[in-house]
């Protein structure tokens, strides 16, 4: 992740999923690749942050991986859906929600289409997921179109600087982007 390169210490979770590795990612690093058996224990047990189902697999955070970081004294970056950014909303009220949002939902699809890794069905379901969240996307304190990528990674760096130096607030963040 290119903020990484930026700022070193910040933490980033991996999350759980119950859907099967695509090629090149890697248990650990990608996400933690658990059956649906597994989920739903851990689940039961309380382990997640927060989970949701999304294109017919579940993802989830878990608390192990917030608490991990939160512990080192580090910013944190959650790579989640809006289901899972308005519940971690519900559980830490100082949590600064970001939405990266791509230039137009045509740009989505070409990029979807671009990955080679999903069929026609699939890229469809993303599609609509996708313009469901956006409807969504003013419950964010921060919106970041992400049509230039160099542009996008300068306003992601500029709000955790905002945050990290003066403990901005979601009105400062609006302001600002």
């Amino acid at each position: 992740m290119r903020l990484r390169e930026r700022r070193p210490s910040l933490g980033l979770t991996v999350s759980a999923t119950t859907r099967t590795p695509r090629a090149g990612e890697i248990e650990g690093k990608s996400y933690y690749f658990i059956s649906e058996e597994d989920f739903s224990a851990r689940i039961e047990a309380g382990e997640f942050l927060e989970w949701a189902t999304v294109h017919g697999h579940r993802y989830g955070t878990l608390k192990s991986e917030v608490e991990r970081n939160l512990s080192q004294g580090r910013s944190l970056v959650l790579e989640i859906d809006v289901q899972g950014g308005l519940n971690v909303r519900s559980a830490f009220e100082d949590v600064v929600l970001v939405f990266i949002a791509p230039p137009s939902t045509e740009e989505l699809a070409r990029r979807l289409r671009g990955r080679g890794t999903e069929d026609d069905e699939t890229i469809g379901i993303r599609l609509e997921t996708a313009k469901h969240e956006m409807e969504l996307m003013d419950a964010y304190d921060a919106t970041i179109v992400n049509d230039d990528l160099d542009q996008a990674l300068f306003e992601l760096d500029a709000l955790f600087e905002s945050y990290e130096m003066d403990g901005g607030s979601s009105c400062d963040v609006g302001d600002e982007t």
